[in-house]
């Protein structure tokens, strides 16, 4: 189980990659899996770490948080034009 550190820092890695992906006019699927991601990561920072749902649901989060994350990165990666 992730402390909540690793999760304040995820949610704020996983919210910067959604705006920024907004403004570089990513794919809708990818927007729609880091936006999905930042949502539940929002919630799951309101509650208690320990509750049984929340136990359950964080693993499969974070994990499809960062699997987000990965493809915001290499899409990035692929569009973004080196520095000048």
């Amino acid at each position: 189980m992730p402390d909540q550190i690793e999760l304040v820092h995820l949610r704020r890695e996983v919210r910067t990659a959604l705006e920024l992906a907004i403004v570089a006019l990513a794919p809708e699927d990818l927007v729609e899996r880091l936006a999905a991601g930042a949502g539940l990561l929002e919630t799951i920072a309101e509650l208690p770490l320990d509750a049984a749902p929340i136990s359950a649901l964080a693993p499969r989060t974070i994990k499809r948080v960062r699997e987000a994350l990965d493809a915001w990165r290499r899409w990035q990666r692929e569009h973004t034009p080196p520095p000048v």
